[in-house]
């Protein structure tokens, strides 16, 4: 069975996150959507809303966990069994960004590879980082976000 490790904050879950988990459930036996805490960065979301939105966001998905970890993501990656992190990918400024942390990961592990997976482009532009902007500024993000995030950030207006 081949796990995939898609990493990343989720701090809110996108569209777009879910786009690339979809297709790596496809190709991939089994992903764990793994949520990186770092205690040297104030989320937007605690964790564990994060973690809760994620589940309630995915409902459905027979081959797809999620957790949270601290740490390298490598070293998350090994303890999982996994042979592969999945890297989401929106426009060319991101590739250069990713390719560096998957070359740092290799270096450290040769065995788990990074598979790259493009968003669809209606994806393209969405960030979490534009989200909380756009949400922070009163607008709509309710075609961003699913809607279990939706309802969670409308409820703490």
């Amino acid at each position: 069975m081949t796990i995939a490790i898609y990493p990343g904050s989720f701090d809110p879950i996108t569209k777009g996150h879910l786009d690339i988990l979809k297709t790596g459930a496809e190709i991939f036996d089994k992903v764990i959507i793994a949520v990186a805490h770092n205690s040297e960065k104030r989320g937007f979301l605690p964790i564990e809303d994060r973690v809760k939105l994620i589940k309630d966001s995915i409902a459905g998905m027979e081959n797809v966990e999620v957790d949270y970890f601290a740490g390298l993501t490598i070293e998350y990656a090994k303890s999982k069994g996994a042979k592969v992190l999945l890297r989401g990918l929106r426009a060319v400024s991101d590739f250069e960004y990713e390719l560096q942390l998957s070359q740092a990961n290799s270096a450290m592990c040769e065995d788990i590879k990074t598979v790259f997976l493009t968003t669809k482009p209606k994806y393209n532009f969405i960030s979490s980082s534009t989200i909380k902007e756009i949400y922070l500024n009163n607008g709509d993000i309710s075609k961003f976000v699913p809607e279990p995030v939706y309802e969670y950030l409308m409820k703490r207006k």
